[in-house]
């Protein structure tokens, strides 16, 4: 036959359409024409697809060749359609049996040499085989992506190391050696965190921190150098729950689009502390073909932006929806991808310049407007919409001398786990995600409690955001209480949770 249909896949954010690769033989001059929408490394496939096929000892037919990736209007990137077209071709020309590539699905790259190479996104081009085909699909990928696509329960994953191999899983006859399916998905290993127990010290900040991970919640460290912010944020994720097997998927789907998923990792929460000239593209997500960027790499997981006031504002400004909203879209002329950013935000910063504003000991060299200025680089906005900010005061010598090592990482975590399950039995969710109309109904605090925050409210101007997020805080101090309502005492400790920066001494 002089033609011959794969099915194969694109990828569009966390979405992954079906593409019918299509391939025709002419007759005519020898061509190789790809069309639909194909990007540059789309169509340099001509070239590898052509070595492939003659390494792999096949002939290269002779004729006008035509492939077509149908849908047209889908925009069509990577090299993940090599393998695809390379079977075509030998089908087209009937060097290997048409008929039974109809049952399968095929993505990979290809090297001069006929070697199949990892490609990006295999799992989400799984998921969507399976919700496409339930049962009934299968999926033939680069050996290095089986471990990835394994994942998605049930799915027909059989990997190949090479073209040849491939071919000759259609070519065999029965009995002979074909292509094994790969059911074994990546094992949960036990990651060994940072311990929490070698912080000395610093009892109200490790405390805060209980919090934020109890709820879910978001938190600015501010102290001066040396005073152990690093530290804490870099044990936080010791403290936080196990994921689940969805969390779990949901971050290796967008760890996969970008190729930097890794077997080891499996149900390790992400904590990603990308530097302050980070671009915003780099910590949002985008290019002309969207990917994710810093904030969906640690959906799931904790982000990590130290220096806070060193990033550039513009960029800053970005976190403010995906903060509230859990996602990002990013929109281009040609194409619109969304992508989940559900993170936990830790952020770190010196109150002034030259680090050492309100110190005990060191004089501070800056100016009231030197400070303004550096405190001013966080807008607004965006100081508004985290939730816990908390001062991280210097330790003192005698505390890292004779202090003993305080509890450990697995002790808190202990408490983390039991005020989550807490929340999930009363609400289904943790208490960062509650609406305005269930924060009425689960954190109302006594009558006690509501005096203390109207005070403070009038005191410090607070928005109506900030006296939500108030309330959130307090109902999971509650939580960590096991008590059923919220008081006093618990609205009295999240007030404190929420001091902000402090102001320039001559600011009084």
């Amino acid at each position: 036959m002089s033609l011959a249909v794969l099915k194969s896949r694109a990828l569009a954010g966390m979405e992954a359409p079906e593409v019918s690769v299509e391939v025709h033989l002419a007759n005519g001059l020898p061509a190789f024409h790809i069309v639909g929408l194909a990007e540059t490394e789309v169509k340099e496939a001509r070239d590898r697809v052509r070595a492939a096929i003659l390494n792999a000892g096949f002939e290269m037919p002779n004729h006008r060749i035509t492939v077509s990736l149908a849908p047209a209007d889908l925009p069509k990137e990577s090299g993940r359609f090599d393998l695809p077209i390379a079977l075509g071709i030998l089908a087209a020309s009937r060097q290997i049996p048409a008929p039974p590539l109809a049952r399968y699905e095929f993505a990979g790259e290809l090297s001069l040499t006929g070697e199949l190479r990892p490609i990006r996104g295999a799992l989400a081009m799984t998921f969507a085989m399976q919700r496409a085909n339930g049962h009934g699909g299968a999926f033939i990928l680069p050996l290095a992506n089986a471990d990835e696509a394994a994942l998605v329960r049930g799915a027909a994953i059989y990997p190949a190391a090479t073209l040849l191999e491939v071919c000759h899983h259609f070519c065999a006859a029965d009995g002979d050696a074909r292509l094994p399916r790969h059911q074994a998905a990546p094992a949960s290993i036990a990651f060994d965190y940072p311990d929490f127990a070698e912080v000395k010290g610093q009892q109200t900040a490790k405390r805060a921190m209980e919090v934020a991970a109890a709820g879910s919640h978001s938190i600015l460290l501010v102290g001066p150098p040396g005073a152990g912010k690093t530290m804490l944020a870099t044990r936080f994720t010791g403290l936080l729950p196990a994921m689940s097997d969805e969390e779990a998927l949901e971050a290796a789907a967008v760890q996969s689009l970008t190729g930097t998923f890794a077997a080891g990792a499996w149900k390790v929460r992400p904590f990603r502390a990308p530097h302050h000239t980070s671009s915003g593209v780099a910590l949002v997500g985008g290019g002309t073909v969207p990917r994710p960027g810093e904030i969906s790499l640690a959906h799931c997981g904790v982000l990590f932006l130290d220096e806070l006031p060193e990033f550039d504002r513009r960029v800053l400004e970005v976190l403010r929806e995906p903060l509230e909203s859990g996602r990002v879209t990013i929109s281009r002329a040609a194409r619109q991808a969304e992508f989940p950013a559900r993170f936990q935000l830790i952020a770190a910063m010196n109150p002034c310049p030259c680090g050492y504003s309100g110190h005990p000991a060191q004089q501070c060299r800056c100016s009231f407007d030197a400070i303004t200025r550096y405190q001013g680089r966080i807008s607004g906005p965006l100081l508004d919409r985290i939730d816990m900010q908390i001062e991280v005061g210097p330790v003192e010598a005698e505390t890292l001398q004779l202090a003993e090592d305080g509890e450990s990482s697995q002790t808190i975590a202990l408490r983390v786990e039991a005020a989550l399950q807490r929340q999930l039995a009363r609400q289904r969710k943790s208490n960062r995600y509650l609406t305005s109309r269930e924060i009425d109904r689960y954190c109302k605090p006594d009558r006690a409690g509501q005096a203390v925050l109207h005070k403070t409210m009038l005191k410090f101007h607070w928005s109506a955001r900030a006296y939500h997020r108030v309330l959130r805080v307090a109902r999971t101090i509650a939580d960590l209480d096991a008590s059923a309502g919220v008081h006093e005492k618990h609205v009295l400790e999240a007030v404190q949770f929420r001091r902000g920066l402090r102001k320039p001494p001559d600011a009084a």
